[in-house]
């Protein structure tokens, strides 16, 4: 088997930093609720703002995506999670 180029693997690992970075985004949505709610208004602003930064790392991840032809031919391999891939 061909060794993969890096425009290769950036197909197949910007979709999983994608769907990883959304799955913290929704997590820090859920702790910036609850820090809300228990008077931590600064904070839950801080982590909201992260949110926000997160949202624009993706959409730059998006273009690179997009400038690469889009996603790894066969689709986006779901990981269990927890397993992360830096190859």
């Amino acid at each position: 088997m061909e060794e993969k180029t890096t425009r290769e693997k950036l197909q197949v690992l910007i979709p999983h930093w994608l769907e990883h970075n959304h799955g913290h985004a929704h997590e820090f949505k859920k702790w910036a609720d609850a820090a809300r709610q228990e008077g931590l208004a600064a904070e839950a602003g801080l982590i909201d703002k992260a949110i926000g930064i997160m949202h624009e790392a993706d959409a730059l991840l998006s273009e690179v995506l997009v400038r690469l032809g889009g996603p790894a031919a066969g689709g986006h391999q779901h990981h269990h999670h927890g397993e992360h891939h830096h190859d």
